[in-house]
């Protein structure tokens, strides 16, 4: 049975920046399209290679072949020749028509840009911002070279419950989390992201933003609600914390092990992966983020945030660091957004995307929507133990 929430006024408002509004526009949109039909082989071989006679006369497209995984875009690896013999791998990763989480990829494009030298990232080529080539928006990027879980580790969705192992998780951990370090001090009032709004207008938009964009999503989607997250939804809205500028940074807002690749003899982070939720907020939020449970392992009883570190750990190193202070209670507040995100994601985005049939990977999605219990618990126990003194 769905359930319509009555919120408080903050989060009901349409206050967000900009690009988040025409991209739920655009979802809302989609939604009455008919069913979407995944991209073959030959047709992606065409599509590239015609636009590359464009780009990049004389080039020739071979070895096509789709990525798997990828619940959010379609991905193909293929190599391009140039006219002078020089061969390079590429990626090419092209919106379904809905996704698991809705997106934009000139935004993603332009921070890869701004990355590049900064952390290491997969270098940006060409972009299709509006689809007007390919069937959907599409950018190309280079390969890199690297694994996202360690050979043998089992057939499981990328970055949940990943087991790296002590060898790996002692190369891994310091660059995992001097990486998100160096992310957080981008200087972007110094070097502007463009289409990038910075929350400033008053010391509560910064969550508020975020709280609004998947709160609409949520309404997009129509998804299934239980007491649970209603209650969530009315908390989030009256306990919005204070962000003080200087704790705005860039936040990469999917950061966790399964999205970054790795070296897996030598443990070396070879690029950093899955940019498209980033935003400028509250550094806490991919704290957060990081900390969640369902990306960590909890082996004989410890827990293992991405499986690098337990979490007083990893906030005590992050302030180290960072030179930040974490606010326990902001800290909190995210961790209940987090869960919150990843139920409208399953509970909603997911499974709306896999009805309508506008997404490839209909069958993962719909696995995907029974993690919306694991959510919801995760909801019970956060909310149930009381904000920290």
């Amino acid at each position: 049975m769905s359930m319509t929430s009555t919120l408080a006024p903050a989060i009901a408002t349409n206050d967000m920046e900009a690009i988040n509004r025409r991209i739920l526009d655009r979802r809302a949109t989609n939604r009455s399209l008919p069913p979407y039909r995944a991209a073959l082989i030959p047709e992606v071989t065409d599509l590239l290679s015609s636009y590359f006679e464009k780009v990049r006369p004389g080039a020739a497209v071979d070895g096509v072949r789709r990525v798997g995984g990828g619940a959010s875009k379609e991905q193909f690896f293929f190599g391009l020749t140039d006219a002078d013999g020089t061969k390079q791998q590429y990626l090419l990763r092209m919106d379904p028509r809905s996704a698991i989480t809705e997106t934009d990829r000139e935004r993603e494009f332009i921070l890869l840009e701004a990355m590049a030298g900064h952390v290491p990232v997969p270098a940006a080529a060409w972009i299709d911002a509006h689809g007007s080539h390919f069937p959907q928006p599409a950018a190309i990027m280079k390969v890199v070279s690297g694994v996202t879980k360690p050979s043998g580790s089992g057939v499981k969705v990328s970055g949940l419950g990943t087991y790296l192992g002590e060898e790996l998780r002692i190369k891994l951990r310091d660059q995992f989390l001097d990486h998100l370090v160096r992310i957080h001090a981008y200087d972007f009032r110094a070097r502007p992201l463009t289409g990038y709004e910075i929350p400033d207008a008053d010391p509560k938009q910064a969550a508020r933003w975020s709280t609004n964009y998947w709160h609409e999503l949520w309404c997009i989607d129509e998804g299934e609600t239980r007491p649970i997250f209603a209650l969530a939804e009315q908390w989030l809205a009256d306990t919005m914390p204070d962000c003080p500028p200087e704790n705005l940074v860039l936040t990469h807002g999917d950061y966790r092990t399964g999205n970054y690749l790795f070296d897996e003899t030598s443990g070396v982070i070879t690029a950093l992966l899955d940019w498209e939720l980033a935003r400028i907020g509250d550094f806490h939020e991919d704290l957060g983020w990081v900390l969640m449970q369902i990306f960590g392992t909890n082996i004989e009883g410890t827990f293992r945030a991405s499986d690098l570190f337990g979490r007083e750990e990893f906030i005590t190193e992050y302030e180290r660091r960072s030179g930040r202070t974490v606010n326990r209670k902001t800290l909190h507040y995210y961790d209940v957004l987090s869960s919150y995100k990843c139920y409208v994601i399953c509970a909603a985005n997911g499974l709306a995307a896999a009805r309508s049939q506008h997404n490839h990977q209909d069958v993962l999605l719909t696995f995907l929507g029974t993690a919306t219990a694991i959510f919801a618990g995760d909801l019970v126990r956060l909310l149930g133990q009381g904000e920290p003194a």
